[in-house]
Protein backbone atom coordinates (compact mmCIF):
# COMPACT_ATOMS: atom_id res chain seq x y z
CA UNK A 1 0.00 0.00 0.00
CA UNK A 2 2.75 2.63 0.90
CA UNK A 3 5.86 3.01 -1.07
CA UNK A 4 9.60 2.26 0.48
CA UNK A 5 9.99 5.93 0.16
CA UNK A 6 7.23 7.23 2.03
CA UNK A 7 7.88 3.94 4.90
CA UNK A 8 11.34 5.62 4.78
CA UNK A 9 10.39 9.60 5.27
CA UNK A 10 8.14 8.33 8.07
CA UNK A 11 10.21 6.16 9.73
CA UNK A 12 13.33 8.35 9.22
CA UNK A 13 11.85 11.78 8.72
CA UNK A 14 14.41 14.55 7.51
CA UNK A 15 14.61 18.21 8.74
CA UNK A 16 11.95 17.68 11.72
CA UNK A 17 11.64 19.90 14.32
CA UNK A 18 11.12 24.03 15.12
CA UNK A 19 13.29 26.87 14.34
CA UNK A 20 13.86 30.06 16.29
CA UNK A 21 13.92 33.01 15.04
CA UNK A 22 12.63 31.56 11.22
CA UNK A 23 12.49 34.23 8.16
CA UNK A 24 9.19 32.39 7.28
CA UNK A 25 6.54 30.22 9.33
CA UNK A 26 3.90 28.61 7.75
CA UNK A 27 1.18 26.46 8.92
CA UNK A 28 -1.70 24.63 7.60
CA UNK A 29 -3.85 21.73 8.42
CA UNK A 30 -7.87 20.78 8.84
CA UNK A 31 -8.17 19.24 12.73
CA UNK A 32 -11.06 17.08 11.57
CA UNK A 33 -8.65 14.96 9.44
CA UNK A 34 -5.93 15.59 12.35
CA UNK A 35 -3.42 16.47 9.54
CA UNK A 36 -1.54 19.89 10.86
CA UNK A 37 1.78 21.11 9.48
CA UNK A 38 4.18 23.68 9.97
CA UNK A 39 7.71 24.65 8.25
CA UNK A 40 9.63 27.12 9.12
CA UNK A 41 12.27 28.69 6.58
CA UNK A 42 15.61 29.99 7.12
CA UNK A 43 16.77 32.38 3.70
CA UNK A 44 19.88 33.62 3.38
CA UNK A 45 20.52 35.92 -0.12
CA UNK A 46 16.96 34.72 -1.72
CA UNK A 47 18.08 31.09 -0.81
CA UNK A 48 16.36 27.98 2.13
CA UNK A 49 19.53 27.89 3.83
CA UNK A 50 17.82 25.95 6.07
CA UNK A 51 14.11 24.51 6.51
CA UNK A 52 12.23 22.41 9.18
CA UNK A 53 8.78 21.03 9.78
CA UNK A 54 6.43 19.65 12.78
CA UNK A 55 3.63 17.46 11.94
CA UNK A 56 0.65 16.39 13.47
CA UNK A 57 -0.44 13.65 11.31
CA UNK A 58 -0.34 10.09 10.03
CA UNK A 59 2.21 8.53 8.43
CA UNK A 60 1.84 10.06 4.87
CA UNK A 61 1.56 13.69 6.38
CA UNK A 62 5.17 12.78 7.97
CA UNK A 63 6.41 11.55 5.28
CA UNK A 64 4.52 14.00 2.83
CA UNK A 65 6.47 16.81 4.89
CA UNK A 66 10.04 15.41 5.38
CA UNK A 67 10.28 15.23 1.58
CA UNK A 68 8.76 18.66 0.69
CA UNK A 69 11.50 19.89 2.80
CA UNK A 70 14.06 17.85 0.88
CA UNK A 71 12.78 19.35 -2.25
CA UNK A 72 12.99 22.70 -1.33
CA UNK A 73 16.26 23.11 0.88
CA UNK A 74 18.95 24.52 -0.74
CA UNK A 75 16.63 26.01 -3.29
CA UNK A 76 15.89 29.71 -4.37
CA UNK A 77 12.63 30.98 -2.99
CA UNK A 78 11.39 31.11 -6.73
CA UNK A 79 11.93 27.41 -6.92
CA UNK A 80 10.51 26.73 -3.94
CA UNK A 81 7.36 28.50 -4.49
CA UNK A 82 6.68 26.12 -8.06
CA UNK A 83 6.72 23.04 -5.37
CA UNK A 84 3.68 21.23 -6.13
CA UNK A 85 2.11 18.12 -4.52
CA UNK A 86 2.54 16.70 -7.59
CA UNK A 87 5.98 16.74 -7.25
CA UNK A 88 5.70 15.54 -3.44
CA UNK A 89 3.74 12.74 -4.62
CA UNK A 90 6.50 11.63 -7.56
CA UNK A 91 9.54 12.17 -5.19
CA UNK A 92 7.47 9.68 -2.67
CA UNK A 93 7.03 6.81 -5.20
CA UNK A 94 3.04 7.60 -5.01
CA UNK A 95 0.62 8.17 -2.16
CA UNK A 96 -3.09 5.85 -2.08
CA UNK A 97 -5.79 8.31 -3.43
CA UNK A 98 -7.16 8.73 0.23
CA UNK A 99 -3.86 9.74 1.30
CA UNK A 100 -2.94 12.65 -1.28
CA UNK A 101 -4.23 14.99 0.46
CA UNK A 102 -1.62 14.98 2.82
CA UNK A 103 0.59 16.28 -0.34
CA UNK A 104 -1.79 19.06 -0.75
CA UNK A 105 -1.22 20.11 3.15
CA UNK A 106 3.10 19.67 2.24
CA UNK A 107 2.72 21.91 -0.53
CA UNK A 108 0.31 24.57 1.11
CA UNK A 109 2.63 24.79 4.46
CA UNK A 110 5.87 25.67 2.13
CA UNK A 111 4.10 28.83 0.21
CA UNK A 112 2.26 29.63 3.46
CA UNK A 113 5.70 29.85 5.29
CA UNK A 114 6.86 31.72 1.73
CA UNK A 115 4.36 33.91 2.02
CA UNK A 116 5.08 34.59 6.15
CA UNK A 117 8.55 35.90 4.77
CA UNK A 118 7.49 37.76 1.99
CA UNK A 119 5.15 40.19 4.60
CA UNK A 120 7.74 39.91 6.52
CA UNK A 121 10.31 41.59 4.24
CA UNK A 122 8.08 42.95 1.53
CA UNK A 123 9.50 41.09 -0.89
CA UNK A 124 7.08 40.21 -3.76
CA UNK A 125 7.57 36.53 -5.17
CA UNK A 126 6.10 35.70 -8.45
CA UNK A 127 3.89 32.90 -8.22
CA UNK A 128 2.37 34.23 -4.04
CA UNK A 129 1.01 38.34 -5.60
CA UNK A 130 -2.46 36.80 -5.16
CA UNK A 131 -2.12 33.94 -2.39
CA UNK A 132 -3.97 33.61 -0.20
CA UNK A 133 -3.79 31.30 2.75
CA UNK A 134 -6.30 27.96 2.46
CA UNK A 135 -8.97 27.56 4.80
CA UNK A 136 -9.17 24.61 6.66
CA UNK A 137 -11.91 23.10 5.08
CA UNK A 138 -10.48 23.44 1.71
CA UNK A 139 -7.87 20.73 2.75
CA UNK A 140 -10.20 17.56 2.39
CA UNK A 141 -10.25 14.69 4.32
CA UNK A 142 -10.63 10.98 3.44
Amino acid sequence: MYTEAVMDHFRNPRNVGSMENADGVGQVGNPKCGDIMKIYLKINDETIEDVKFETFGCGSAIASSSMATELIKGKSINEAVELTNKAVVEALGGLPPVKVHCSVLAEQAVKSALFDYAQKTGKVIKGLENYEPIDDDDIHCH
